[in-house]
């Protein structure tokens, strides 16, 4: 499962929108952080990449970049990015085993079902290099809803998220939590985690 329909819909309708959100946010010291931990021509996905703010600037710093998004729209741009190989993909399409030295997931996977969660966690750490680093984004709180703009979020505490990825064969070493104003204009808490396979 991904996003639903209803969810890329609005990512499609406010494309432009949404790559204005992402340009005032693009400086993020986590995806440097990511960056600087791998080795120049690692191989690094960025899991719901969006218009590929994150993935233009691993291919900057010489990664070797795939992208995916369940988003047509959004890979359209991504894909416009010199050293970016983008594709449509939702979560379920991640089906390689050791590809990858780092996954960069940042608030993508709180678009799909809660029920679905381990078993993306799951496929991602099959995905990811023995060792490899992993990061996911979430916003927290409790419960799934959809917001004003119409997506469909499910949410979780830092708790939940750490045992999620604990449980799914990710070692957790460092998380930051804050306080940003996305799309749909709301102030939201969201908590980072990054992880080593």
């Amino acid at each position: 499962m991904t996003a639903d329909k209803q969810t890329l819909d609005v990512y499609a309708a406010r494309r432009d929108d949404y790559v204005r959100t992402m340009d005032a946010q693009s400086d993020d010291p986590r995806l440097t952080a990511f960056i600087a931990a791998l080795p120049r021509g690692a191989h690094a996905l960025d899991l719901g990449c969006g218009p590929g703010w994150a993935a233009a600037q691993m291919a900057e710093a010489g990664l070797t970049v795939t992208a995916t998004d369940a988003a047509p729209e959004m890979v359209e741009l991504a894909s416009q990015i010199a050293g970016v190989t983008a594709r449509v993909a939702s979560f379920d399409d991640i089906a390689e085993i050791d590809a990858y030295d780092g996954i960069w997931a940042n608030f993508s996977l709180l678009h799909a079902p809660r029920a679905d969660m381990p078993r993306h966690l799951a496929a991602l750490r099959r995905a990811l290099k023995p060792g490899g680093l992993f990061h996911i984004g979430m916003k927290t709180g409790e419960g799934a809803h959809r917001d004003a703009l119409g997506r469909h979020y499910t949410y979780y505490t830092a708790e939940e998220l750490h045992a999620l990825i604990t449980d799914a064969g990710f070692t957790p070493f460092s998380s930051h939590t804050g306080t940003d104003k996305g799309l749909a204009g709301t102030m939201d808490p969201w908590i980072t985690i990054a992880a080593h396979g």
